[in-house]
């Protein structure tokens, strides 16, 4: 591992941030909630996908040897996250008349789709919670046995209030016991349970249900909330280091996944549990229901009626990136622009590297600049910063190319290494090709333009030569005078 300062990360069971120190070093065993697939990848998907990317590209850059799980949900998960409807799956492939099988691979290879062009790396094992029901049924035996459940008319359920009387049902999430007594709704069914908040580890399949499967209680499926503890404990052992999802999944998902590993595997068998907040849209959050419920493909065409323009996953990327993962992040067509035009300046400034020219003396401290991309990482993430910095260097690298400061080359060689490994290798944003609009007819005719600039020039025809710059540059270009003509940016 390189020899750098603590990472610390903010761990959601002790609500505070740690030191990262792995249980078996170099060696991280990651886990992270995936999608249930039975749409389109929308917004709410990018996010997650992009801050556990994140963690992974930056766990991998310290020389961490990773093992990243990534489940798909295809079995399990019912309507309103409840444990009663149908289930998602299921319904679709009623809705087209197809097989379920058929409406997770269709919408499994759109996410893998969006999630390559967003530029996430693929984890190192994605399971499916359909392809392990039979571990899902042998922890079920396990918590049975252990007295933490019970059947009920061919189901089972977890009984929190007997698992909270030793253990402390709420311990993720915070929430209280007797608050979920008074909270907690009635739904149809519930009246197999004990109590409201006890949670299925096995349900019996209703006669009209498609996705079923044998079992010693009855013909049906695992509760959604089983998989995960199954696949994360089945690839990564009895104990592993981080456990990641949305925020929107800390209750009831991994507070009903942590009682099941306690009871089923044993106490603390994971380490840190690491969560993302979740994106407005406009200051709402999103939902079918509001109209602004946005897919990824609709982002990246412009074809939504919230959308001024199409976005480029880079944009969106970038545009992520820059709010920190724990905090509140607000979608709009401004905050997407100014994002748009950002990352345009900082890949910019990554070409302009390539070609600046050193001195004997340096103005600038490259260490320095440096350390601070690694304090900012090491601090819980905090990309915000690390982006502020790229910004600052920014300013260093357009000013040593204007000649208004000097740097020596081993100044610059440390400031292209760590602005182009932050930039590219750990924030994962990779350079778009630009559109042939762009390569094939605006650079030819703002050449033309430009050369007849500098006839003019030449001729000591400076209104017809200030005229052309003032123009363009009321366009949004940036026009730069060289000793071989000009440079120009949009």
């Amino acid at each position: 591992m390189s020899d750098l300062k603590k990472f610390n990360i903010y761990n959601s069971l002790n609500r505070k941030k740690e030191e990262f120190v792995p249980i078996k070093y170099p060696f991280v065993g990651m886990y992270v909630c995936g999608p249930t697939v039975y749409g389109d990848p929308h917004l709410g998907h990018a996010r997650p996908a992009i801050t556990f990317d994140l963690l992974f590209r930056y766990l991998k850059h310290l020389g961490y040897k990773v093992r990243y799980v990534r489940n798909i949900t295809d079995v399990g998960h019912l309507e309103n996250d409840a444990d009663e409807g149908e289930d998602k799956i299921g319904k679709k492939a009623k809705l087209e008349q197809l097989e379920p099988m058929e409406i997770v691979d269709y919408y499994t290879d759109r996410y893998h789709k969006a999630m390559e062009q967003l530029n996430v790396l693929r984890p190192s094992i994605e399971p499916r919670a359909s392809g392990h029901i039979i571990e899902q049924i042998e922890m079920t035996k396990k918590i049975l046995e252990a007295g933490y459940a019970y059947i009920s008319n061919g189901s089972v359920y977890f009984d929190v209030l007997k698992y909270n009387e030793k253990y402390n049902y709420g311990k993720l999430s915070g929430r209280v016991l007797e608050e979920l007594f008074s909270n907690t709704r009635e739904l149809d069914g519930q009246h197999e349970k004990k109590n409201s908040f006890d949670f299925a580890l096995w349900k019996k399949a209703s006669p009209e249900h498609i996705m079923r499967w044998p079992s010693p209680w009855s013909e049906g499926f695992p509760g959604w909330h089983l998989e995960c503890s199954v696949m994360g404990h089945k690839y990564l052992g009895e104990q592993f280091d981080i456990h990641g999802g949305g925020m929107d999944l800390l209750f009831p998902h991994h507070e009903c996944e942590i009682a099941q590993n306690t009871v089923a595997i044993g106490e603390n068998s994971i380490k840190y549990w690491i969560h993302n907040n979740m994106i407005t849209i406009n200051g709402q959050k999103m939902g079918k229901s509001l109209g602004n419920f946005i897919t990824l493909e609709e982002i990246f065409t412009g074809n939504h009626k919230l959308l001024e323009q199409a976005y480029s996953p880079m944009t969106i990327r970038f545009f992520i990136l820059q709010a920190h993962y724990r905090s509140t992040l607000d979608f709009s067509n401004e905050a997407l622009k100014a994002a748009e035009k950002g990352l345009a300046r900082l890949l910019k400034g990554s070409e302009i590297l390539e070609k600046l020219k050193t001195s004997d003396s340096s103005d600038f401290n490259a260490v320095e600049f440096k350390n601070k991309c690694y304090e900012a990482m090491n601090d819980d993430l905090n990309s915000p910063i690390v982006i502020a910095n790229l910004f600052e260097a920014l300013k260093t690298i357009n000013s040593i190319d204007n000649n208004t400061l000097k740097i020596d080359s081993n100044n610059l060689q440390i400031l292209k290494e760590t602005y182009n490994t932050f930039l590219f290798d750990i924030l994962g944003i990779k350079p778009e090709k630009k559109s042939n609009t762009e390569s094939e007819v605006l650079k030819p005719i703002v050449d033309l333009v430009l050369n007849l600039r500098l006839k003019a020039k030449k001729e000591k025809d400076f209104g017809t030569s200030d005229y052309i710059r003032d123009e363009l540059t009321k366009l949004g270009f940036k026009i730069k005078d060289t000793k071989e003509g000009f440079e120009w940016e949009l």
